[in-house]
């Protein structure tokens, strides 16, 4: 029996948290998205990646369903507005996303339909999203509904379908259900580690963007081994509101003026009144990487991993493999088993291709 396992049924429902979820909330969300969710590969490393006798481990969700964590958070969230409902009616949720999570909430209502209990899903999204990502969200059944490419557009044509259809809103990353969905990787993780000889990771690096998937995470880490872990968060340096944040220790938005232009164009949303609390109290340290440093880091994953991620998810290779990282946490210091979550895969590969090919990669 995993050591993880029995900590997840002994630990007491009474302990709370001062934020949105507890970790009570990420092992419920463990039950109820078991079975559907896919567990995605723990991956060592090869050598040749691996820094200053550092061993890193690559935690895939670049295979989990529709290409990325997201679906873990959309998941739950539908499933927890079921058991928090009676009524037979259809259940009708709607969310703005101009990618992941709007094929994650897609797949999740397509999967939570029954005949008994239908569920249906409408997508805002806008209308300059790539045709691929708009198609395989209807691919799944659920309604598009196309907006001008701007904040106030996105959020309110979803306000317009809750008040039409009384529809339930599920945001990408802020929505409590939908972070403690996330936070269920690291219990997967962590038991995958075991499994290789690992007892538990020294530091666990994780791309933050709306900090959804940091925040949930961060909680899972904390409830299972408490200090014994490091927390570091990974950000582009030119979508640095975490780290700025971070620094400043009060919660901030991106620069004024800053054009949002970076490769890895999923980690562009800021934190949020509930994901900021848990980074600022919860983790160790958040990294900035260059552009070039997150198309490299993704290059050296295609090749030398053979998985093809999207620069998001190279962003924490990036920091991993990175001089800052690497001096600060030492072997010494007792850093030498470091797990990078690969958010997602959901990558146009010619156009990144022909972005390290300017660079000379």
């Amino acid at each position: 029996m995993s050591k993880y396992l029995f900590i997840l049924r002994t630990m007491s429902a009474e302990t709370r948290s001062p934020y949105c979820i507890t970790f009570d909330d990420v092992k419920k969300a463990s039950k109820q998205v078991k079975g559907l969710v896919r567990r995605t590969p723990l991956l060592e490393a090869p050598s040749s990646m691996n820094v200053n006798d550092k061993v890193f481990f690559l935690k895939v969700e670049a295979m989990q369903r529709t290409g990325s964590f997201k679906f873990r958070g959309a998941l739950n969230a539908v499933k927890s507005q079921l058991a928090e409902t009676t009524t037979e009616e259809t259940l009708a949720v709607v969310t703005h996303s101009s990618g992941n999570h709007a094929q994650a909430l897609a797949l999740a209502a397509e999967v939570c339909n029954t005949e008994k209990r239908p569920v249906k899903a409408t997508i805002i999204m806008p209308r300059g999203a790539p045709a691929v990502k708009i198609e395989a969200t209807k691919s799944y059944g659920s309604e598009v509904i196309l907006v001008d490419n701007t904040t106030q557009a996105r959020e309110e044509g979803a306000a317009l379908i809750v008040s039409q259809r009384g529809a339930t809103f599920i945001h990408p990353s802020e929505d409590p259900r939908v972070i403690a969905g996330q936070g269920t990787t690291t219990l997967e993780m962590l038991e995958q580690l075991q499994d290789l000889g690992v007892d538990a990771p020294d530091a666990v690096i994780i791309p933050v963007g709306g900090g959804g998937l940091a925040s949930g995470n961060a909680i899972a880490l904390r409830g299972l081994l408490g200090n014994k872990v490091k927390i570091i968060l990974a950000e582009p340096e030119r979508l640095d509101d975490a780290k700025r944040s971070f620094d400043a220790g009060q919660h901030l938005k991106h620069a004024p003026g800053n054009k949002l232009d970076s490769v890895a164009d999923g980690l562009k949303t800021t934190l949020g009144t509930n994901t900021w609390p848990i980074v600022r109290d919860l983790v160790d340290d958040i990294f900035t990487v260059s552009e070039e440093d997150i198309l490299l880091a993704t290059k050296k994953t295609w090749e030398q991993v053979k998985v093809c991620v999207e620069p998001s998810a190279g962003v924490g290779v990036a920091v991993a493999m990175g001089k800052e990282f690497n001096s600060k946490y030492t072997i010494e210091q007792g850093i030498k088993n470091v797990a990078i979550i690969l958010c997602g895969g959901n990558v146009d590969i010619l156009r990144t291709a022909k972005k390290m090919e300017d660079i000379g990669l």
